[in-house]
């Protein structure tokens, strides 16, 4: 009675995810109890868990059962912040692919094949992606097609092309369809050179046609599939790494991509924000940090330097490519990139609002930074400032916020193609505004600029 199912871990009768007393634990039921004991019995899990590609578990009492449907009870290692595909910047969502065709390669040696191929199976954990779902292993059965090849073109291959070669917004595709891009969509969006292209050609164009053709009734014809020697799945699975490598994007050419490099702080201003941050956000001592508007992540790492994890969210697609790649390169743990529209952020969900949680159920943050963020919600979207103060007192329990006046330039960028309708937008109304949702507990001036920087705590109700 004290345990809560996960929201995402309901369709598969083979088990699920499911929290007790705050810990989190995955059933296995009895109908897959010989393909886990095959799948650990072969060594592919050893395998895959000591090289970092599938998430580690140890095995805990069936007294801790959620149903009496269990045959055993896993206790993963637990990620600390579970993101979505259209959350994801373009080289996550390519890295996830590649990394499920390097599972499904390893599973086949084995004699083994993934039935899943979601992409929600992926996240990015302690610097690295690592697939979360051990239960999306089992036994190949000889001339067996592969199950998930067609989830695989679907969260993966058809996303990926779109971004690549027609816009790179067209990831947010993703959130309305949520089982992955259909291959009709796909196959009508994409450019018409891609019915040259070989690889396009086949796992998209010509896979569409297939799929429609079954579903109109020809059941005949779909019964009559090859058989498909492991030699042929193999191949099935280079042919598609080939394909998914090709698949680029540059991070370049978007309004804020170069924010970083192009503001109007002065060396000495930037000295002093960053040391007023740390200073700040130290003394907050937070575990866990939102960075809402991070760009492409400088100060997340300043907040990394003071806490065990951060959220590093941005709106503008390359500064958050960017961001993942540096994450990437270095081998850097605790900083997640995320692509975020505040003012339209991820809501709940899939079947009854539960399956994808909102932004606002994945917290509260012990501590939100809000740097340089407050006038693009105010004035690029013409949010009020107390709405703004409202929405942020639920997201974390402690704020650093900065204000940025209207005689800033970075303001005055946002005001030339829009009339200033704008009067409570001032240091006196933003402190207003904000002081209905906040305590505030400390004001700092950033040094050779008039931009304020202040730390705050939420007074929202029932917040730990």
């Amino acid at each position: 009675m004290d345990s809560e199912v996960v929201g995402g871990s309901f369709r598969d009768p083979s088990g699920f995810l499911y929290t007790r007393n705050g810990t989190l634990y995955r059933q296995v039921n009895r109908v897959f109890q010989d393909r886990l004991a095959a799948f650990v019995g072969s060594g592919l899990y050893d395998e895959l868990a000591r090289d970092r590609l599938l998430i580690p578990h140890r095995p805990v009492g069936l007294e801790l059962a959620a149903t009496a449907e269990a045959c055993a009870v896993l206790q993963p290692e637990r990620v600390g912040f579970i993101s979505y595909p259209y959350e994801w910047p373009f080289g996550w969502l390519r890295d996830a692919a590649l990394l499920t065709l390097e599972l499904q390669e390893r599973a086949l040696t084995r004699d083994f094949t993934l039935r899943d191929a979601s992409a929600y199976n992926v996240q990015l954990h302690e610097g690295r992606l690592i697939f979360i779902d051990t239960l999306s292993f089992e036994p190949r059965v000889e001339g067996a097609p592969w199950a998930a090849y067609g989830q695989f073109c679907e969260h993966f291959l058809v996303p990926l092309a779109l971004m690549s070669m027609r816009d790179i917004r067209c990831g947010s595709l993703l959130r309305s369809h949520i089982d992955g891009i259909p291959l009709d969509l796909g196959s009508r969006l994409l450019p018409a050179s891609t019915w040259i292209r070989p690889g396009t050609a086949l796992h998209v164009h010509l896979h569409a046609w297939a799929q429609s053709r079954y579903a109109q009734g020809d059941s005949r014809r779909a019964s009559r599939k090859r058989a498909v020697s492991r030699q042929a799945a193999l191949g099935l699975v280079k042919n598609l790494r080939s394909i998914i490598e090709r698949l680029t994007w540059t991070p370049a050419g978007t309004e804020w991509a170069d924010y970083t490099l192009d503001n109007n702080y002065s060396q000495a201003a930037s000295a002093s924000k960053r040391e007023i941050v740390t200073g700040l956000l130290g003394g907050a001592g937070p575990q866990v940090v939102w960075d809402l508007g991070a760009n492409t992540g400088e100060y997340s790492r300043a907040a990394r330097e003071l806490a065990l994890r951060v959220i590093s969210f941005d709106v503008d697609p390359a500064a958050v490519e960017r961001n993942y790649r540096r994450v990437r390169a270095e081998g850097e743990s605790g900083i997640v990139p995320l692509l975020l529209d505040l003012a339209n952020p991820s809501p709940a969900q899939g079947w009854a609002h539960d399956e994808r949680l909102s932004l606002e159920s994945r917290g509260p943050a012990d501590a939100l930074l809000a740097l340089a963020l407050v006038h693009h919600l105010a004035i690029g979207h013409n949010l009020p400032l107390e709405r703004i103060a409202s929405f942020l007192s639920r997201l974390g329990r402690s704020l650093l916020i900065e204000f940025v006046p209207k005689s800033d330039s970075q303001v005055q960028r946002l005001l030339q193609s829009r009339p200033d309708i704008f009067p409570g937008y001032s240091r006196e109304g933003f402190e207003a505004a904000f002081r209905r949702h906040f305590r505030i507990e400390a004001a700092r001036p950033v040094a050779e600029s008039e931009r304020t920087l202040y730390l705050m705590t939420s007074c929202a109700a029932g917040r730990a």
